[in-house]
């Protein structure tokens, strides 16, 4: 009896993205060693995306087409794919903008093949704007974390090493930790993979290029994230809601609370040490980026990236970008993040 290839089940929301949707879906449906099925849910587009979408469901049977009367925004359109339509094993939601990499599928779904109790494959993306970059990236393994372990870690950092178009679910998970969460519009992917990571383990694919993230003017990590803070916000509002809705699992899983909240409070004051050790600390919001850590921290003295900002405030910034006074740490804190970048890449955890 031969053995049908999985089936994987890939959301495509397409909201004025006419321009784009061909490339997106024929990179889904050129994918190899599983069997796809394409969902294109077009949100009342006032482009020609509704026309596209149903030309190429013509073209193709395993791609199919809704078209809302009436916008409902992303975060509905998300569900409605991912909890009301996906029947195959596994489920990818994937921006009509975004392209999957050949053989991202083949490799992520291989991993949970072997390893039932991995909830959620992810991998490297790359970044483009025009044509899709050529990259020589090899398939070197993959690794698979324990989920309250990679929970843990995560939280900790409060950071989302996850980038949403390599995500590939198994449906059984997606279903038991729900949909995206609504109060959460501009970071709910973070929350997803902390609470798919609370009930499954989480795999990683190294080497390989998993998926191409499109980036332009008009896509929506460029409209919410204008500047670091936004991003920072985004990501406190996720804390918040896992401690509050997930509080015990977290304990369990060794993550403290406080450790959490110092790490965010202390992102926007490590980029103000950067802006006076620059020379342009009177060019960005130091201020607002002070409120932003003592609201999230209140006991700012306990925080060395606090203290390191009210040293160069006292020296000035003219003298601090003159003189390099802080070169040593500078170099320390780049050192820092190039072992974790160089982690990530490698064990993606």
């Amino acid at each position: 009896m031969v053995r049908r290839p999985p089936v994987v089940s890939v959301v495509i929301p397409c909201y004025n993205y006419a321009r784009y949707l061909p490339a997106c879906v024929d990179s889904v449906v050129e994918q190899a060693g599983v069997e796809v099925r394409v969902l294109i849910i077009d949100d009342s587009s006032t482009d020609d995306s509704s026309a596209i979408a149903e030309e190429l469901a013509r073209r193709d049977a395993r791609v199919a087409t809704r078209r809302h009367a009436e916008n409902r925004g992303h975060i509905a359109t998300y569900n409605e794919g991912l909890l009301e339509w996906a029947d195959g094993d596994y489920v990818v939601l994937l921006s009509a903008d975004d392209l999957l990499a050949p053989g991202a599928l083949g490799r992520a779904v291989d991993l949970m093949e072997s390893h039932p109790r991995v909830g959620m494959v992810y991998g490297r993306s790359l970044d483009f704007s025009d044509d899709v970059p050529r990259v020589d990236h090899r398939f070197a393994g993959t690794t698979v974390h324990d989920g309250r372990r990679w929970l843990a870690r995560r939280a900790r950092e409060a950071a989302n090493v996850v980038s949403t178009p390599t995500a590939v679910v198994r449906t059984s998970v997606q279903r038991r930790v729900g949909g995206y969460d609504p109060e959460l519009p501009h970071a709910g992917d973070f929350e997803m993979w902390l609470r798919v990571a609370g009930v499954a383990d989480v795999g990683y694919v190294r080497g390989s290029i998993q998926a191409f993230y499109r980036v332009h003017p008009t896509s929506m990590s460029q409209q919410i994230y204008k500047d670091r803070l936004a991003d920072i916000l985004q990501r406190r509002a996720v804390m918040d809601s896992i401690f509050s809705k997930h509080g015990d699992a977290l304990a369990a899983a060794g993550v403290a609370r406080d450790a959490t909240y110092r790490t965010l409070a202390s992102e926007p004051l490590w980029l103000a040490c950067r802006a006076y050790e620059k020379g342009n600390a009177s060019q960005v919001p130091i201020t607002e980026w002070v409120e932003f850590a003592r609201q999230t921290h209140p006991d700012l003295g306990a925080l060395p990236a606090y203290r390191a900002l009210r040293r160069r405030q006292r020296l000035g910034e003219r003298l601090c970008h003159r003189t390099q006074l802080f070169a040593v740490t500078t170099v320390v804190r780049r050192l820092q993040d190039l072992l974790w970048w160089e982690r990530w890449k490698r064990f993606g955890g």
